[in-house]
């Protein structure tokens, strides 16, 4: 039998957001393997044997994934949302470029998924909508020294920007120093949204600024994203309370449309 390993993103949590291609691989695969809670999103099935694993586990779960398909198996590694932003398929080829090197002859895909960071996005209009960056704010791996650089550097450089981990138990200060910094460097009337749960029934849209911003705000299912000099923001009418808009124009310096119309 001919094995085969895909890499697959989940999506951020509704079910509606996983792609028909990661479906058609899960229906296809004798093994999932992954972060116990993306494992269990996967349905028990006759012919599938799920594998789950600790959060901090990824280097061995990969190896694991790659020597089953090496025999033969059809073997999905999950992530949640998409596989190639934070998430198992770097892990993957990590264990792939220094292990057994008869795994480099595997068939190995990656399938995209919708990612945390675009379904925020979209929840709330189009904050992206021009040159954005994506920063982990999660210090395992890297010190914090770099992380508070590259956000000076992506706030002097003007970056829309969306923060992945942004608060634990284990590191509650790290996104207290995050707000510091970017007040710091952005000023207090600076949007930022906080998605947390998004696209599932508990998500929890929140707009403001990092003047009102505080750090409980956030936690390790909320998705952070802060808006450019830039970004604009659209109160909505009708009876209904809702979040405002928020908006990054396609052109740096563009007038609204609305403001051109009333000159007209």
């Amino acid at each position: 039998m001919s094995g085969w390993l895909k890499i697959v993103g989940l999506g951020p949590g509704s079910e509606a957001m996983i792609t028909p291609e990661v479906t058609a691989a899960l229906q296809d695969a004798t093994d999932v393997v992954g972060y116990v809670p993306y494992v269990n999103r996967v349905a028990p099935r006759d012919g599938l044997v799920r594998h789950g694993s600790d959060n901090r586990e990824e280097i061995r779960r990969a190896e694991q994934a790659l020597q089953l398909a090496l025999e033969g198996h059809r073997v999905v590694v999950v992530s949640s949302g998409d596989p190639g932003v934070f998430a198992m398929a770097a892990a993957v080829f990590e264990a792939l470029e220094a292990g057994d090197a008869q795994w480099r002859s595997l068939d190995v895909q990656v399938l995209p998924g919708i990612s945390a960071m675009l379904a925020a996005s979209a929840s709330v209009g189009a904050p992206l909508g021009h040159d954005f960056c994506c920063i982990n704010l999660s210090d395992n791996l890297k010190p914090w020294a770099l992380i508070e650089k590259r956000l000076r550097l992506a706030a002097e450089a003007d970056f829309a920007m969306a923060f992945y981990n942004p608060r634990s138990k284990a590191r509650p200060e790290g996104f207290a120093r995050t707000l510091e910094v970017l007040l710091d460097a952005c000023g207090p009337e600076r949007l930022i949204v906080f998605a947390r749960a998004v696209s599932i029934p508990d998500e929890v849209i929140r707009v403001t600024t990092l003047g009102e911003a505080t750090p409980d705000m956030a936690d390790m299912r909320t998705l952070v994203v802060v808006g450019s000099s830039q970004t604009r923001r659209i109160e909505r009418q009708g009876p209904k309370e809702r979040e405002p808009w928020v908006y990054t124009p396609r052109s740096v310096g563009a007038k609204s449309q609305a403001s051109t119309s009333s000159r007209a």
